[in-house]
C-alpha cells in the first residue's frame, strides 16, 4: 500500500485499511513468545481481535480503487486488488486454522484419558480444512440457501427455477468448506437471479449442475437459461475497478459496512449440522464473508464473480464464465483437492510490482 501515489493512500478507505494493517502489525508485535498454553491462549484472543477489527476490509477496499479513478489506470487498481486480497486470504487461512487447531486441542476429548462417551465431533476436520467435503450436499445446500434468499426477496408469487444435479454426485474431497460456499454462492446467484428477472412468473428452466471428479480435481459446471450477460457488463466481470455501473456499485458497498468473505454467516441458528460444513459444535468467530454471502439481491455490488475467481485460483483452481446472448450462461469452477498442489500465494516481487 505504500507504494501507491500519495494521493490515492489519503482516500478515506485506503486510509482506513492501511491503519487497520498498521494496527495489526503493533498488536501482534508485541505479543510475547508463545512457550506455554496460556501464551497460545493470549495469542488466540489477539488474533480474534484482529479478525473482529478487518471485517470492513473489503467492502471499504473497493470503495477506494472505485474511488481513485484517474489518479490509477484501471488495470493497476485491478492488479492492486488481486494482490492485496490474494495476501490477505493467506494471512486469514492461517489465522483461522490456528483458531481451530487451538479450539480441537481444548476439546474434553482430545486428551488421552477423555471418556468413551467424549467422542471427537469433528473427527473429519483438520482445523478449518474439512477432510470429506461432499460435491452433492455442499452444492445442494448452497443451492437451497439462495433459492429461498431470492424468493424472499421477489416475493411468493415468483416461480424460483429448480437445481438439477447430474455427474458424479458422490465426489468427496478435502477442502474449506467456507470457501467453496462462498464461491457457489455467487454463481447461483447471479444465474438464479437471471432466470427469475427474465421469466418471473412463468415456469422457468431449471439451473443444470454437472460435477465431473477427476484425481487431481473436482469441476462444476453450472448453467442457465437466464439470456447471458448484458453486452454493456461483459467486458467488465472480472475487474474490481472499471464499470459501467460505478456509481450504482460505491451506494451498495456503503450499505455493507462489515463485509468479509464465507458463506458461514449464512447459517441460522436453526441449521442442523451438514457433512459438507463444519460442526456446529465449533466456536464461531466472524468468518470473512458473513455480510456479503447473506446480502439481499437487489444489492448488486459487483465484486462477487471477481472475489470468486481468487478465492479459486489460490487454491490451484480457476474460474470461466461463457455467456450466451439470449439464452444463458456456463460457468466453469475448478477446484484442485487440497494437498494436491501449493497455494497461490503473493509473493514479494509480486506486491513490489504493483
Amino acid at each position: 500500500m505504500q507504494t501507491l501515489p500519495y494521493t490515492a493512500l489519503t482516500n478515506p478507505h485506503i486510509s482506513h485499511v492501511y491503519e487497520l494493517y498498521y494496527l495489526a502489525f503493533e498488536k501482534l508485535r508485541k505479543v510475547p513468545e508463545v512457550r506455554t498454553l496460556g501464551d497460545n491462549d493470549a495469542l488466540c484472543t489477539v488474533i480474534k481481535e484482529c479478525l473482529r477489527e478487518h471485517l470492513s476490509v473489503i467492502p471499504r477496499l473497493a470503495m477506494g480503487v472505485l474511488e481513485i479513478e484517474g489518479i490509477i489506470k484501471s488495470s493497476e487498481r485491478d492488479l492492486f486488488m488481486r494482490t492485496l486480497l490474494r495476501s490477505r486470504i493467506s494471512r486469514r487461512v492461517i489465522a483461522e486454522q490456528h483458531l481451530a487447531l487451538t479450539e480441537t486441542f481444548h476439546s474434553p476429548w482430545h486428551f488421552p484419558n477423555a471418556k468413551k462417551s467424549q467422542v471427537a465431533p469433528e473427527d473429519d476436520f483438520i482445523g478449518e480444512i474439512f477432510l470429506r467435503c461432499n460435491a452433492k450436499e455442499i452444492v445442494e445446500k448452497c443451492a437451497n440457501r439462495t433459492r429461498e434468499l431470492v424468493a424472499s426477496a421477489y416475493g411468493s408469487n415468483t416461480v424460483i427455477p429448480e437445481v438439477k444435479l447430474q455427474g458424479h454426485l458422490d465426489a468427496t474431497f478435502p477442502y474449506i468448506p467456507s470457501h467453496l460456499e462462498y464461491i457457489l454462492g455467487e454463481l447461483f446467484r447471479n444465474s438464479i437471479q437471471a432466470v427469475v428477472e427474465q421469466r418471473p412468473s412463468s415456469s422457468p428452466a431449471p439451473i443444470e449442475v454437472l460435477i465431473c471428479e477427476a484425481p487431481q480435481h473436482v469441476m462444476f459446471r453450472i448453467s442457465d437459461q437466464g439470456g447471458g450477460v448484458d453486452r454493456e457488463i461483459l467486458p467488465y466481470l472480472w475487474s474490481f475497478s472499471k464499470s459501467p455501473r460505478r456509481d450504482l456499485r460505491l451506494q451498495n458497498l456503503e450499505r455493507v459496512p462489515r463485509l468479509a468473505a464465507t458463506m458461514q454467516e449464512v447459517h441460522s441458528s436453526a441449521d442442523p449440522p451438514s457433512q459438507s460444513g463444519p460442526s456446529s459444535s465449533k466456536e464461531h468467530y466472524p468468518g470473512s464473508l458473513d455480510s456479503l454471502s447473506s446480502r439481499p439481491p437487489d444489492l448488486r455490488l459487483g465484486i462477487g464473480l471477481p472475489m470468486s475467481r481468487i478465492y479459486a485460483e489460490y487454491w490451484a483452481g480457476s474460474l470461466e464464465l461463457h455467456s450466451l446472448e439470449g439464452y444463458g450462461v456456463d460457468a466453469f469452477l475448478q477446484i484442485s483437492k487440497l494437498g494436491n498442489k501449493n497455494e497461490v500465494l503473493s509473493t514479494r516481487a509480486s506486491m513490489d510490482a504493483v
